[in-house]
């Protein structure tokens, strides 16, 4: 009692502050955040067009009726046990289940025995134009219990046993079932899953759901009076004359998301009076009821033994074909959202996300997250925070880019390669090729100056610099959201273990440190050999994609040989564009291949494993698709960026596979080119495949399910009107969410982020080439699952998982590779130490570029004596080599030692010198930004003096309930 009167009399005595709590909850809010619960619950199920019609009485002699009515009802329903609420209208006796939808529809009407409930939905769906029978598409028969959750099932399939034990249960845990037969196919039934008062408030104190309770205050409400306030005054005027953003969505569009913003704590029945309980149908949000529907799926049983438990299972063994929540209606409508308002709120996403006519506008990340939860909304969040990063990325490589366009005409190194019509180039194969001049590869040397130009190493440093600031201020903005998503705790108190890991490991149990209790436990020994399993498995798929990358380098020396000695003359000019660009596109068809292979591989692995937790199970799948495919995509183009015409040799003594094939290699202009035309056919043919896979192939699935739906060939009905059908038999006939949630959404960004960033240094287009790509993508996801998937689990997550540290070590992985590839693969270095050791610009002063250049060409080629009288004796290739007439014939010069050390010494200095910026930088931004953690300190000190202040007035009233005497003082 002492410590806190302390607290609270230090607490009013604070300059510029409030005196009481209850002054502060009474102070308007000037700067609201965008915490998404709302204390006016009514506002989190139903757009404003419906929450205004819901809220409309009847008559003011009816208001009470009806008020004490659905007070009657649910105090009644929470009264009555599961089983006597549904008797007689889910029977276990498979003939019942065939009846017609009429004749259940007919009982329904009879059954509804409160007409004032009835005549207030009737003019509840009047108001809105519609009819109450439309009403079955998102509640059971009486109109009255909103459906949570789907569950379909075969008739025909032989799991009746087990399908009526786990309904069962489900009742007895306190759902309410009912079923209906599908209208497309008379196979097909439909389990309708719905969520009591009694039972949400049980499994979400559970499951720790942090729910509203009271008014949220702000810091910056008495900071912003006493600091600054001309100042933002000066700022907010300086706005309002510049035009508006195009970018930003209307407040209009999205009239839904205006809520009063609330604090919220885990749910608790002893201490209900706290929490702001409005309207007992819409305080658990559609979403959080999925989610505590979903929890009680996963851990009924259905038969005996511990193993034998959760929807997952049932799935494996076809005794249920799918699970998944409803959606809320229909995405499209007849009427224009600007004068009708929205349906609901699928039909607010594709309005103003989903739809390709507002590509150009933020996301409402809001919204995303009330309709399909905090995990996808933060990988929308992401992926749209990771576009708006590209632009700056995009503008610098079209601006390199550029340069070496304009530059390319004017390089010395390209006129000295068009201008040697005399130099003859030694022979590419020994037997069938002849000699060939230097200037044949003339736009060969000029292609190659638009990507190996001086603006490559700017261009390297800048986006090792990008990648930092991009992954540290998306750090700064995921603590913003978490904090508006009310994120901040949930993770310690809300992870669940996996129903396989318990039935596993059920038998060996330990007490768990933090919450005390008992719980299964994987032993070390078992946990270190299944891992090892694993690492196994893994290494063994990786030494399978070098195999691959092994065969594609074989298939280029055969055709290298080919091309070279082609009888169409354009063939044998351009042979090495013929030789990358066949090469290329079979390595693409093996990636491609590969890839389904890895995805299966590491489901098998994973499940190999028995994680603990969901998020280790994600985590480690992740992590194994990431290994596998960045290994799949990237090899072949390490092996050209590093290895190739390292190890060719020289004439007269060529390194040979198998003692057969000449091993490859680079041109006189360099092997940038090469990489450079590997990274674009992946990338770009890539992006199109996967855009194709995520949309068209959906398309093309649901397009044949309407085909024979229109045909009946189910055995249904033919139905030609999709409107007719009720809203479970049209999620039906949508794709579900592919089995590993986001993790393709997110390994194909992933890797994309890789290919920008790791080789960007030759291929300075790949930003341009990702943004262009992620418009599309961003609209072709939410396409896709607004129109296209069925309503996915609305599941929680306070970040993106293991997928930051990914890209961390990308980053990590993109200044070494840069680095190696300026050094090594480019001819920066080799043109860097002839300018300033062996040009003629030595000693001579300041001289342009190009001209200390002069004769780089010819300092680059070595002279080969060739001994046949019928062509000429000499012929050049690319190396720092002896002439034949030297004391030492063909051996290493001097030039040839000190390239190499500069190389070094760049590869030394590069990394160190961006490896520095890249940790200042780190060190300067913050993760989270101070004003956030000032308001979350405040905030924490408010709540609880609020617990205090709302206990301490719960008691009083009690107390004067009672009629005894009560003090001031805690009790």
């Amino acid at each position: 009692m002492v410590h806190h009167s302390g607290s609270i009399q230090s607490f009013k005595q604070q300059k510029g502050m409030h005196t009481s709590i209850s002054e502060i909850l009474k102070e308007k809010s000037l700067k609201p955040s965008r915490r998404s619960l709302p204390c006016l619950a009514q506002s989190q199920t139903h757009p404003i067009n419906l929450n205004h019609f819901l809220s409309v009485p009847l008559s003011p002699d009816s208001k009470p009726e009806v008020e004490g009515l659905s007070q009657s009802i649910s105090t009644s329903c929470s009264l009555l046990p599961p089983q006597t609420a549904d008797e007689g209208k889910d029977n276990y006796v498979e003939e019942s289940e065939v009846t017609t939808r009429k004749t259940r529809a007919d009982e329904s009407i009879q059954l509804q025995k409160p007409v004032t409930r009835a005549k207030l939905e009737a003019r509840t769906y009047s108001l809105q134009g519609k009819n109450p029978a439309d009403s079955s598409g998102l509640f059971f028969r009486d109109g009255k219990k909103r459906i949570d959750y789907i569950l379909v099932y075969k008739k025909s399939s032989p799991q009746v046993e087990k399908r009526c034990t786990f309904e069962k249960n489900l009742r007895a845990e306190g759902l309410m079932l009912e079923k209906e037969p599908s209208l497309t196919n008379n196979d097909i039934m439909f389990v309708k899953v719905h969520a009591p008062w009694d039972t949400l408030c049980k499994y979400a104190e559970q499951m720790n759901i942090r729910m509203p309770f009271r008014k949220k205050c702000y810091f910056t409400d008495w900071k912003s009076k006493t600091l600054g306030s001309r100042f933002h005054l000066r700022c907010r005027q300086i706005k309002s004359w510049l035009p508006r953003n195009p970018m930003k969505l209307d407040k209009e569009a999205l009239p839904d998301l205006e809520e009063t913003d609330c604090y919220t704590a885990p749910f608790s029945r002893a201490r209900m009076h706290h929490f702001t309980i409005n309207n007992r149908e819409t305080f658990f949000s559609n979403s959080t009821r999925s989610r505590i529907v979903h929890h009680v799926l996963q851990r009924t049983k259905y038969e005996d033994g511990k193993s034998k438990m959760g929807i997952n299972r049932l799935l494996g063994n076809s005794t249920y074909e799918a699970a998944f929540p409803p959606h809320e209606g229909g995405y499209k409508s007849r009427h224009p959202i600007k004068t009708h308002g929205a349906q609901n709120h699928r039909h607010l996403l594709y309005e103003r996300w989903a739809r390709w006519g507002i590509w150009y506008k933020y996301q409402p990340l809001d919204l995303i997250r009330r309709y399909f939860g905090e995990k996808i909304g933060l990988y929308f969040a992401w992926l749209g925070w990771y576009t708006g990063m590209l632009i700056p990325a995009a503008l610098v490589g079209v601006f390199v880019f550029l340069y070496g366009l304009f530059t390319m005409e004017s390089s010395q190194v390209s006129k000295e390669i068009c201008e040697a019509n005399t130099t003859i180039m030694c022979p590419m194969c020994e037997e069938t090729c002849e000699p060939w001049t230097l200037s044949d590869s003339c736009v060969y040397a000029k292609v190659t100056r638009l990507f190996d130009n001086g603006g490559t190493v700017f261009f390297a440093i800048f986006m090792a610099i990008w990648a930092t600031v991009f992954l540290e201020f998306w750090k700064r903005r995921r603590a913003e959201l978490t904090y508006d998503w009310d994120l901040i705790d949930w993770e310690e108190e809300e992870e669940e273990l996996r129903p396989q890991f318990e039935a596993k490991y059920s038998r060996v149990e330990r007490v768990n440190p933090i919450s005390g209790k008992p719980e299964p436990f994987q032993p070390f020994s078992d946990k270190l050999s299944r891992l090892m399993v694993s690492v196994s498995g893994i290494f063994f798929m990786i030494s399978l994609v070098l195999t691959a990358v092994f065969a594609v380098v074989v298939f280029r020396l055969i055709v290298m040989e080919k091309f070279a000695s082609f009888n169409w003359k354009f063939v044998k000019k351009n042979w090495q564009f013929a030789t990358s660009g066949t090469g290329v596109c079979i390595n693409f068809m093996i990636i491609m291949s590969l890839n389904v292979v890895y995805e299966k591989v590491s489901y098998l692995l994973t499940n190999l494993e028995h994680p603990r937790t969901e998020s280790e199970w994600e985590n480690s799948f992740a992590l194994k698709m990431f290994l596998f495919q960045f290994v799949n995509l990237n090899s072949s183009t390490f092996y050209i960026a590093f290895f190739l015409g390292r190890f060719a040799g020289r004439p007269g003594k060529y390194n040979k596979l198998f003692n057969r094939w000449r091993l490859e290699e680079c041109h006189p202009s360099g092997c940038l080119i090469d990489l450079c035309l590997q990274m674009g056919v992946i990338m770009f043919f890539k992006q199109i495949w996967n855009n194709f896979m995520e949309l068209g192939y959906p398309l093309l699935q649901n397009w044949w399910s309407r085909r024979k739906m229109k045909k009946g060939g189910g055995g249904g009905q033919n139905v030609e009107n999709k409107a007719q059908l009720p809203q479970w038999d049209k999620d039906w006939n949508l794709q579900p969410m592919n089995a590993h949630g986001l993790v393709d959404e997110y390994l194909e960004m992933v890797l994309q982020f890789g290919f920008t960033t790791i080789f960007v240094a030759a291929f300075p287009l790949a930003p341009l080439l990702a943004l262009l790509n992620n418009i599309i993508e961003i609209r072709l996801d939410a396409y896709k699952f607004v129109t296209q998937w069925r309503r996915p689990m609305p599941a929680r997550a306070t970040d993106i998982g293991i997928w930051h540290g990914i890209l961390e070590g990308i980053g990590v992985l993109a200044v070494i590779t840069n680095a190696f590839v300026i050094a090594i693969t480019s001819d920066y270095i080799p043109r860097f130490v002839y300018a300033f050791k062996y040009g003629p610009c030595v000693n001579k002063g300041h001289h342009h570029v190009d001209e200390c250049l002069r004769g780089y060409m010819n300092s680059s080629l070595s002279v080969f004596d060739m001994g046949n009288s019928s062509q000429p004796r000499y012929c050049r290739y690319r190396d720092y080599r002896a002439p034949p007439w030297s004391p030492v014939p063909y051996e290493f010069t001097l030039q040839f030692w000190h390239v190499l050390a500069a190389r070094l010494a760049f590869i030394i200095v590069f990394e160190h010198l961006v490896f520095g910026i890249k940790s200042f930088i780190a060190y300067l931004i913050p993760d989270m930004p101070k004003d956030l953690c000032d308001r979350m300190r405040r905030e924490k000190y408010l709540m609880q003096e609020m617990m205090y202040e709302a206990e301490l007035e719960h008691l009083q009233m009690e107390r004067k309930k009672n009629g005894r005497r009560y003090h001031h003082e805690w009790p």
